[in-house]
């Protein structure tokens, strides 16, 4: 046992220094992200095992690519945003720090239930990503999610079709990894892959709602600032312009990585929930 963790460890280490390093050279990550990435990602395939890890470096692999494509598109609407393609150590955390704290749990305990939380996290934050990503393409204005207002394109609790569409198929596309992996493992083990058929919709609905919920935050208790001269608002303190942001709405304390944080475990604790119906 001592020697397979040692094993996980030094694989996960190796693997996740491989990724941020690409990451980093390709300007997806600060100096303090890649840091941040490797531990998150040796600690998760360290303690959680290979199809752990491989799950959380798709999620991260696919949002590095996904926050390039048409970039120069989504630089109309960048400046609303409190951080940059590039994804330090703060988003880093936010988005696998509970991955990671689950995979520790689960090697002193290896119930399913912590299965399905991690699944549930890792959804939320996919979706949330997918649909931030590709639903600022939309040719469609947002609207809020609290009453339906339209707003502006990038605009903090804002949804649209196109996106919640992209943050269905980001819930659905850990379910389906997570799924084949398992059942990769299963034929290996000689176990049941039958017992596993839990968590495909278990990913889907959690990480739908998991990415909603963080629209919600977003919408209500995230800090939003306005910039006079721009005269928009923003999730900076000081816009993009130079100029410094008067208070808006929200609490100034709750910035977009705590709402992150948040809403991956609302995503986890959706999916222990509907595990306790599908998965028993």
């Amino acid at each position: 046992m001592e020697n397979r963790l040692l094993l996980q460890l030094i694989i996960g280490l190796l693997l996740s220094a491989a990724i941020a390093a690409i990451a980093r050279r390709r300007r997806a990550l600060t100096s303090s992200g890649a840091w941040g990435a490797i531990l998150v990602g040796t600690v998760t395939f360290g303690f959680g095992g290979w199809v752990w890890g491989l799950v959380l470096i798709s999620f991260f692999a696919l949002s590095s690519a996904l926050s390039r494509y048409r970039q120069a598109d989504k630089r109309r609407s960048a400046h609303k945003f409190q951080k940059g393609a590039r994804r330090d150590l703060g988003q880093v955390l936010a988005n696998g720090g509970l991955a990671a704290l689950l995979s520790f749990v689960y090697t002193l305990n290896p119930i399913p239930v912590l299965l399905a939380a991690f699944l549930g996290a890792v959804a939320t934050v996919n979706a949330d990503t997918w649909g931030t990503e590709i639903g600022i393409l939309s040719p469609y204005a947002p609207r809020l999610i609290t009453n339906g207002q339209r707003v502006a394109p990038g605009t903090s609790g804002g949804i649209t079709v196109l996106g919640t569409a992209a943050s269905t198929m980001g819930g659905v596309f850990i379910g389906l990894l997570a799924y084949l992996l398992l059942s990769f493992e299963s034929m290996l083990l000689g176990t049941n892959p039958l017992r596993i058929s839990w968590i495909v919709p278990t990913a889907l609905v959690s990480g739908l709602i998991g990415s909603l919920f963080d629209s919600l935050l977003g919408a209500t208790v995230q800090g939003m600032y306005y910039c006079a001269r721009c005269e928009e608002e923003t999730e900076k303190r000081q816009h993009s312009c130079g100029l410094m942001t008067s208070h808006l709405r929200g609490a100034r304390w709750i910035n977009n990585d705590l709402v992150n944080f948040v809403s991956s475990l609302c995503g986890a604790l959706i999916a222990v929930a509907l595990w306790g119906v599908l998965g028993r």
